[in-house]
């Protein structure tokens, strides 16, 4: 049975259930949900999540041509939690590889910030960066992050369709869905 495919390859239960095994063997089984639970169950979407999502990334590797070879190092990307909470924990999780680091730099390669954004920035924010140029770093990288995430959602929207009970854990139809206003 699928739980998923992308661009048509089946990512199977089977494939589910070992990164599920995988992860309840890790030292973070203590703090996992219990199998079977409501929680267990959007362990196991977001487990699917993360699988489609490292796909896609592969395919699309392939496809640019881009290898691990040129991946810029996982801090710079994500160098604290707020930036792992601002491009969420998928994408997160996805870039610890080094082949999805490499297509990040890829894909956000002419990203950059103008000069009315930093002079903008430095107005608002006055004490926080001492000159212009950490300005225009800091802001070059979250919009890089951003640039990443919108495309990774794109990708995923096109090529990634999921079975009944693997939704996105977000999703409100789903019915472990918790996130109530």
């Amino acid at each position: 049975m699928n739980a998923a495919t992308v661009d048509g390859v089946p990512v199977t239960v089977e494939d589910i259930d070992a990164r599920e095994a995988q992860l309840r063997a890790s030292r973070l089984a203590a703090s996992l949900p219990r199998p079977g639970t409501s929680e267990g169950r959007q362990l196991r979407r977001w487990l699917t999540q993360l699988l489609v999502t490292e796909r896609v990334v592969a395919a699309e590797a392939s496809a640019l041509g881009v290898t691990a070879d040129s991946a810029p190092p996982e801090d710079d990307l994500l160098p604290d939690t707020v930036t792992r909470m601002e491009i969420g924990s998928i994408a997160a999780s996805v870039l610890a590889d080094p082949l999805a680091r490499a297509v990040f730099a890829h894909v956000t390669a002419d990203v950059d910030v103008g000069g009315d954004e930093v002079a903008s920035y430095q107005k608002r924010n006055p004490l926080r960066f001492k000159d212009a140029d950490a300005v225009s770093s800091h802001l070059r990288a979250v919009a890089r992050r951003r640039a990443f995430r919108l495309w990774l959602d794109a990708r995923c929207a096109a090529v990634v369709v999921l079975a009944p009970g693997y939704e996105h854990p977000g999703d409100p139809r789903q019915p472990d869905n918790t996130h109530r206003h």
